[in-house]
């Protein structure tokens, strides 16, 4: 299976890609490099815009040119055209060293969001979990988390996954798409006999979930049984999160680390913090909409 660099990006910490069918593009951030990216395949072409702080997660909305973008302890509205980002609900009180990191939209267009701690090497558990209404009213559902990743949900809604790389575990949730309320929850995958940490993630469309093995390497397809069913080895050690693009969503694309993040990296990777793309033979599922919007 080929592997190649569609963007040699040299980002410091990529991550988050998000395809907009609408669009036809790829967006996707520098967490540490503080920028919102958005790619053209088609051209091999990359728009980058600056922000004043470091953007954790984003979401597609009704209006493609605007995005919800989690930056630091804060969510906020992000207008491309204009370059502008508008805070809408702070999550998180400043000044703790923390900051917000993976999200994702559930199929009712909620958004859930985590965080951690600034500097994932020093291995504290201070981080949250959110739950965020189109209304903008949130809660917070869980304390004590290391990094917070993985977040996914199954074709039809009824799972969800969520990941904290630090406790080396993915877990599976039964969802109510109705109420997004969780139940039932398990161990789906326990990294710790398995090379690499557990990252971001995506889901295709017959379930299989598709996890970022930063440390390790790779990316892995998780069959819905959780039982491991492909590896696809990349030339990167810190791949960071999966997300299906391109025609017909059959294109897997892939972030990374360069010279970002808070441990080293091992030398000699040239395309560290780069984009790929992935033929792997699945295809994606459409993103949901966060059913908010700044008016």
């Amino acid at each position: 299976m080929t592997v190649d660099l569609a963007l040699d990006a040299r980002a410091q910490l990529g991550e988050c890609p998000v395809w907009d069918s609408r669009l036809d593009r790829l967006y996707w951030i520098d967490i540490d490099g503080q920028t919102i990216n958005r790619f053209d395949p088609s051209t091999g072409t990359n728009d980058s815009r600056a922000l004043a702080g470091r953007p954790g997660s984003l979401a597609l909305t009704a209006d493609p040119g605007v995005l919800l973008v989690a930056s630091e302890a804060d969510l906020g509205w992000y207008e491309w055209d204009a370059g502008s980002f508008t805070s809408w609900r702070q999550l998180e009180q400043p000044g703790t060293g923390n900051r917000l990191n993976d999200g994702r939209t559930d199929p009712a267009g909620r958004f859930w969001v985590g965080s951690m701690f600034e500097r994932a090497a020093d291995g504290r558990f201070t981080g949250l979990l959110h739950r965020v209404e189109p209304s903008g009213e949130f809660a917070t559902l869980r304390e004590e988390v290391g990094v917070a990743n993985g977040t996914a949900f199954s074709p039809d809604g009824s799972t969800m996954y969520w990941a904290d790389t630090l406790h080396d575990t993915v877990w599976a949730y039964d969802y109510d798409i109705d109420t997004g309320e969780q139940a039932k929850e398990r161990i789906f995958i326990d990294f710790t006999e398995m090379p690499g940490r557990p990252d971001g993630a995506c889901v295709d469309a017959d379930g299989g979930y598709w996890i970022a093995c930063v440390y390790g390497w790779a990316v892995r397809r998780i069959a819905p049984s959780g039982e491991v069913d492909m590896v696809i080895d990349l030339p990167v050690q810190k791949p960071t999160m999966p997300a299906f693009g391109g025609a017909n969503l059959g294109t897997l694309f892939v972030t990374s680390i360069g010279s970002g993040g808070s441990a080293p990296s091992a030398p000699g990777q040239s395309a560290a913090g780069g984009l790929f793309a992935i033929q792997t033979g699945h295809h994606g599922i459409a993103e949901p909409l966060f059913g908010g919007s700044p008016a």
